[in-house]
């Protein structure tokens, strides 16, 4: 059992938990600093990652990578356009004993990697809304409970959009973080073909166990946070919404629709595990700001006028972040 002196000293080890998961990732990972840090964040959240990025970005190696640092059992799902939801949730056959038993899917694991999400059908996609946010799976009229800790990273390609889904909001929203994996700098890309093109064994430890993460998860909505900045998140959601009284001319003039109270909840636990990640035992504005465009960027709607216009939603959340 994961025990401490008091919440001070508990925020102090996950610090050196973060430091230490952080060193032995990038012993494989190189050149993701930033995603690496995000991915951290919203696992210590609860939160679950969508990752954008073009093929060979690492973003396969980055689950397998932090689920042996983690101690996590891990499963990837490859999404096909002939995916059921029987593939992910389980089936249930008839036994030698004449009598229907559940087999399992691959769902029941606690690293889920949903390589290509959206090459399936919207109905294939939808299997993972109730294990997303219940944490729970129906088959059959029974419910199953997933192990804690349960996290979904889900990546898609944006270039390559022949034969694919556009998720539907509701699978978006359940998302905690919608993560760009841009292209390594010349220098990061000179390391990662260095050292993935000779023959060399990665060491790598186990920093963490399930139920630390489990009490690091809980740890972090004991985070005290000041009215102040709980308003500024609640006011900056409310910025994305073209009917909320504090909606400025860019959003009335290019947004659709806006972010829902679930950003709210999101902001304001991402900014708790940012700050305590950060050295900090309470968050301030700041560490909203830092968590912002990653929860913000796949919650809201543009309209016609921003597509004419070639205004993208990072940009309109940078106007709203500096309003």
């Amino acid at each position: 059992m994961v025990q401490y002196k008091d919440n001070v000293e508990a925020v102090d080890a996950l610090r050196e938990k973060y430091k230490a998961l952080h060193a032995e990732v990038s012993k494989k990972i190189y050149g993701q600093d930033q995603v690496v840090r995000e991915v951290l964040i919203s696992i210590f959240s609860r939160g679950h990652c969508l990752l954008i990025g073009v093929p060979g970005l690492a973003k396969t190696m980055l689950v397998n990578t932090l689920s042996e640092v983690l101690g996590l059992k891990n499963k990837r799902i490859q999404f096909t356009p002939d995916l059921m939801p029987s593939d992910i949730i389980g089936t249930e056959i008839l036994g030698e004993d004449r009598h229907f038993k559940f087999v399992k899917g691959p769902i029941f694991a606690n690293f889920i990697l949903a390589d290509e999400i959206n090459r399936t059908p919207p109905k294939t996609q939808a299997a993972l809304l109730e294990a997303m946010q219940e944490r729970s799976v129906t088959a059959a009229g029974k419910e199953y409970k997933l192990e804690e800790p349960f996290f979904v990273m889900a990546t898609q390609n944006p270039i390559e959009q022949e034969g694919t889904y556009p998720l539907p909001e509701a699978q978006l929203d359940r998302f905690m973080f919608n993560i760009i994996v841009d292209y390594p700098s010349y220098q990061d890309e000179l390391t990662v073909v260095k050292n993935t093109t000779i023959d060399k064994e990665f060491d790598l430890k186990q920093v963490l166990s399930a139920e630390e993460i489990i009490y690091f998860q809980s740890l972090i909505r004991k985070v005290p946070i000041n009215d102040n900045v709980l308003e500024y998140a609640v006011k900056l959601v409310n910025k994305t919404r073209p009917g909320s009284e504090f909606a400025p001319e860019i959003t009335k003039k290019y947004l659709h629709w806006g972010a829902g109270p679930r950003a709210s909840q999101y902001l304001v636990i991402g900014a708790k595990t940012n700050a305590v990640l950060s050295g900090k035992y309470t968050p301030d504005i700041e560490d909203v700001r830092a968590v912002a465009k990653i929860i913000l960027r796949h919650r809201i709607i543009k309209n016609y006028k921003a597509e004419a216009d070639g205004i993208s939603v990072d940009q309109i959340v940078d106007v709203l972040l500096n309003s």
